[in-house]
């Protein structure tokens, strides 16, 4: 989707048109969630601080975030998405992989089917898409972001090398900044460059990864589009106005707590439940620190995940008057119900025994 929170706020209020909207919450700890495309034409770009966004764009107009209203788009985008593959890996609210190569429409082509499904999310919603179309995964998305807005490019099988030939190596997906140093130190900025490397050369310098970027240079990526992906987990956060001591966290725990315990209860009725307290914690100096505790059986209530994550708190060895800006509290380690219960009965009948 385009600029998609700041495209829902302009199409749901008409005097937003036209004009540099940013979609965050005002304060010196907010981050700009996204920003239309009249304010990127300024530099505001998503997860920017706000207040850079308000120093580069002073005439932006900053609206809160509703995130009830992104869903209920995105759960229509994703139901046209529907009716024509089950193969649907979701990636955000506004972002997803299609494997099209059997459609429930029969359309003669993967982009005859973009091209419909781009035209069914304009006149049902009001709002733009831009999609890519490839042989793979990784090539899908960088040409997804070739023509936006409103856009649509192909690459075909036999366009692939070229296409990749003269791209900068960080378009590759996993090729970040430091990466993209590392390949720069060895003479590598281009796609094309990176071909010329033995896969012997990379994988003696990057492991596994070394063939990773071997197969990307050639434009090969085999993995599948990965409908219904399990979650690793769940967790809420909040960045507070003014930076907090670990003794003043408590009542902003328990507030994370329960919103974490609703989203782990939604996953429950799924017949999975996770065992692992995650606490997070960002520093005044923006360093992360992470806390967790996998624990015998589930915490029974909210509660007790807040009494489970207060207690790790015990567990940072920094300064009793460090202070932080951020804190989270998450639950991961998800398994099956009902495989729970069986380990759960295996030991109680081994400790049985042993006893």
């Amino acid at each position: 989707m385009d600029a998609f929170y700041a495209s829902v706020e302009q199409r749901d209020d008409p005097s937003l048109r036209g004009k540099p909207v940013v979609v965050a919450w005002r304060g010196a700890r907010s981050v700009v969630c996204a920003a239309s495309y009249e304010a990127r034409k300024f530099g505001v770009r998503s997860a920017m601080p706000a207040v850079r966004a308000e120093r580069l764009c002073p005439q932006a107009i900053f609206v809160p975030p509703d995130f009830t209203r992104y869903k209920a788009v995105s759960r229509h985008v994703r139901e046209i998405f529907a009716r024509h593959t089950d193969l649907i890996e979701p990636l955000s609210l506004d972002e997803a992989y299609l494997d099209v190569t059997t459609t429930k429409t029969q359309l003669p082509s993967a982009t005859a089917t973009a091209e419909a499904i781009r035209s069914a999310i304009r006149e049902e919603t009001q709002l733009t898409a831009s999609a890519g179309v490839a042989p793979n995964k990784f090539l899908a998305k960088i040409a997804s972001d070739w023509n936006k807005p409103d856009g649509l490019f192909v690459i075909r099988p036999h366009q692939v090398m070229a296409f990749l030939s003269p791209l900068p190596v960080g378009r590759l997906p996993g090729v970040g900044k430091v990466m993209e140093g590392r390949l720069k130190e060895l003479g590598i900025t281009t796609v094309s460059e990176l071909r010329t490397q033995s896969l012997f050369e990379l994988e003696q310098r990057f492991g596994r990864w070394g063939r990773r970027l071997h197969e990307l240079s050639l434009g090969i990526d085999e993995h599948a589009v990965q409908p219904n992906q399990l979650t690793l987990q769940v967790s809420s956060e909040d960045t507070f106005e003014h930076d907090l001591t670990l003794d003043e966290l408590e009542p902003h725990i328990q507030r994370l707590a329960e919103k974490t315990w609703a989203a782990h209860q939604r996953e429950a009725q799924r017949g999975r439940i996770a065992r692992t307290v995650v606490l997070k914690l960002k520093t005044a100096d923006f360093h992360t620190l992470t806390r967790s505790l996998t624990l015998s059986s589930l915490p029974r209530s909210a509660q007790e995940l807040a009494d489970v994550a207060c207690a790790l708190r015990e567990r940072v060895e920094r300064p009793s008057d460090s202070r932080y800006r951020l804190v989270g509290v998450g639950l991961s380690g998800f398994v099956d119900q009902d495989s729970l219960i069986t380990q759960s009965d295996l030991f109680d009948h081994t400790m049985a025994h042993l006893t």
